[in-house]
């Protein structure tokens, strides 16, 4: 018996293949969710199915006592990525790659000062599941039930440059932003909000974790979601979902700076970094490269045919987001736009009670945008009209 901490629809999932998923029944649908962003080239890539059979003959683990040949090359290629830093710690979850920046963030601070050791992040994160993730995930419903968690937390209400300007001190250690939040309704952090938060981390010799497990690695179209604004630069920034398309893996990359009070020993892991992981990893970057021109042209289809269904039902009172990342604000109940929607053969999921996210395949072309659009325009005529 499983641990009853899932609420799942009577739905199981048999095969999948491109944009689509099959059910145990034979049904097929479009995923628009791919395994809350996992799935990002979608199912069955031919390219990542090679490399699996092609590495899973020749070796599956070695721990981190070793070396092997793809995680050097992994990390070369994740540091190029981000436009600056310099050293990668691989994990299984973006959790754990949260958990390694935080503990950075700590070392950097006990270095730098006894009460440097305070946290700033922002009302409606959500940066895991784990205590210290937890600690910094701005939202109580995750929250209330495990205190107390790590202390000397402070949030402030995104994008508000007078509260972070109010927050942060010379006791902070490290801030921490999600470009883009995922899990609160897809909600970007401004330009200005961003440069200011690099400012106040460099003026009280604080660090920058930016929180790209979600929306990072091409979903916005651009290799980071940080690098559409010129110039800005995290200390560390965290990846995982689709890094190695399945296959559990993150990262978190740092600037030296960030590393230097972390020795031999503070920190390490099992399996993070397995050759199996970072083998389809370098395959996933090769083709995310590939299909970013098809992110920006078809994410900007999207939101446009987004916001012309919102023209049309008072239901969608907001559309947010870049690339193959979107977010319906609702005047109603999100569970049953959800269900319906799946009913009709298409998956999405809400985040919370008002908000539905769309995590589309990077593979997804304007027809599979349409195809989504006439299952939304069905489910919004079905709905009961909202009170305005």
């Amino acid at each position: 018996m499983l641990l009853p901490i899932y609420s799942r629809p009577a739905l199981t999932i048999d095969q999948g293949e491109g944009c689509y998923v099959w059910d145990t029944a034979g049904r097929r649908y479009l995923d628009f969710i791919t395994g809350i962003g996992v799935n990002a080239l979608g199912h069955c890539h031919p390219r990542i199915t090679r490399v699996i059979q092609e590495q899973a003959a020749r070796c599956l683990h070695t721990s981190n006592l070793y070396h092997h040949a793809y995680q050097a090359p992994l990390a070369e290629r994740l540091t190029t990525w981000s436009g600056g830093l310099s050293r990668v710690f691989f994990g299984n979850s973006g959790g754990e790659a949260i958990e390694a920046a935080l503990k950075a963030a700590k070392a950097y601070g006990t270095a730098h000062g006894s009460g440097k050791f305070q946290l700033v992040s922002i009302e409606g994160s959500f940066h895991g599941r784990t205590m210290g993730a937890l600690s910094v995930t701005g939202q109580q419903k995750y929250r209330q039930p495990f205190q107390p968690l790590v202390p000397g937390v402070t949030f402030v209400p995104a994008n508000r440059i007078d509260a972070l300007r109010a927050a942060v001190t010379d006791d902070t250690a490290a801030i921490v932003v999600e470009v883009i939040q995922g899990e609160n309704g897809i909600y970007p952090m401004s330009e200005e909000f961003l440069q200011e938060v690099r400012r106040l981390a460099d003026f009280h010799d604080a660090l920058w974790i930016a929180d790209e497990i979600q929306c990072g690695l091409g979903r916005t179209g651009w290799r980071f979601a940080y690098q559409q604004f010129s110039g800005l630069l995290p200390d560390i920034v965290v990846t995982a979902k689709p890094l190695a398309a399945g296959i559990p893996l993150s990262a978190a990359i740092l600037n030296e700076k960030a590393v230097a009070a972390i020795g031999k020993g503070q920190h390490g892991t099992t399996f993070g970094g397995g050759p199996l992981a970072c083998r389809v990893a370098l395959e996933v970057l090769d083709i995310i490269e590939e299909l970013l021109p098809n992110i920006r042209e078809t994410g900007a289809y999207l939101h446009e045919r987004l916001v012309q269904l919102q023209g049309k039902f008072p239901l969608i009172t907001e559309v947010r987001g870049i690339g193959m990342m979107a977010g319906i604000q609702l005047r109603a109940l999100a569970h049953g736009v959800v269900n319906s929607a799946m009913e009709q053969g298409l998956l999405i999921n809400c985040t919370h009670d008002t908000a539905i996210r769309l995590l589309p395949p990077f593979i997804a072309t304007k027809a599979d945008v349409d195809q989504a659009m006439e299952t939304l325009t069905a489910v919004c005529v079905e709905m009961p009209a909202p009170a305005v």
